[in-house]
């Protein structure tokens, strides 16, 4: 791996033999996100449905994660295409249930808040 310049170097004087010009091959990297099962049982259901799922997250903390258990019973899909519906539905439940059993330590809230936010990323990725 070659050093980086420093500060008021320029690229050119780091590379003495290439005559100032950037390197034309590079390495192509790829990252992919690695979810939990909870993570992955988020649905993706229709933004509005979403947006509202977050108002009740951010208000009853828990309320609309237990609301969006539902929408994979009505069809949505989720990250885990090998479990059967009733597993995804019951995942989300226990996120629900956890999001309000921890709730008075504030970790609930704030949990249940960016699962919300996290229902409407995955929304707008959606439609």
């Amino acid at each position: 791996m070659e050093p980086s310049p420093k500060d008021g170097e320029s690229a050119a004087a780091a590379e003495p033999g290439r005559g100032g010009a950037a390197p034309s091959s590079g390495v192509v990297v790829q990252v992919r996100e690695k979810k939990g099962p909870l993570r992955a049982a988020i649905p993706y259901m229709p933004f509005p449905v979403a947006v509202i799922c977050l108002f009740l997250n951010t208000f009853v903390p828990g309320l609309g994660t237990f609301v969006s258990a539902f929408t994979v019973l009505c069809g949505a899909r989720t990250d885990l295409p090998d479990r059967h519906r009733c597993c995804v539905f019951w995942l989300n439940i226990a996120a629900a249930l956890i999001q309000i059993l921890t709730a008075i330590v504030m970790v609930g809230w704030i949990m249940s808040i960016f699962w919300g936010m996290d229902m409407v990323i995955l929304a707008s990725k959606c439609s």
